[in-house]
């Protein structure tokens, strides 16, 4: 089928070929699960097919961190110096398959069972007496300072 394919994953577009191995900002699956990512396009064999109907299978190897990135700002002559870094959080995915045909919408709820759902007990009828109002609580009696004594 198709050689390449271009894919879109966490805001950024990717080249791959099948068998090939990605460091790609971090995914929210979990490792071993595999995914279809949106395919923007396919090439390849001077075939190029801008809106392709083929899927691209990815799995999740494993996450990984990046390199550790150091900032430091400084200003001379003044004593200013600051320093921070971080490092990225990565997930590693491997492209397994490209030109599968995707499924429609309507074949994919066909293909997923029902979950059967446990009777509901009978709803309780309705009575038209309303609650009692709640009682307000008994108001506060500050407590009254005796005039002071004269001597």
């Amino acid at each position: 089928m198709a050689e390449y394919a271009i894919i879109s994953l966490g805001g950024k577009q990717y080249r791959v070929r099948e068998g090939e191995r990605l460091l790609v900002d971090r995914l929210p699956h979990a490792d071993g699960k595999t995914f279809n990512p949106d395919v923007l396009f396919t090439g390849g064999n001077g075939k190029p097919n801008l809106s392709p109907r083929v899927q691209v299978t990815v799995k999740v190897v494993g996450s990984a961190l990046g390199e550790k990135i150091r900032i430091g700002k400084y200003r001379r002559r003044t004593g200013y110096k600051r320093h921070t870094g971080h490092r990225a959080k990565l997930t590693e995915i491997e492209i397994q398959s490209i030109g599968a045909r995707s499924t429609s919408p309507a074949q994919k709820t066909e293909e997923k069972p029902k979950a059967e759902s446990k009777p509901k007990a009978a709803a309780k009828p309705r009575t038209a007496a309303r609650r009692p109002a709640a009682k307000k609580p008994p108001a506060r009696r500050t407590a009254t300072k005796k005039p002071a004594e004269k001597k």
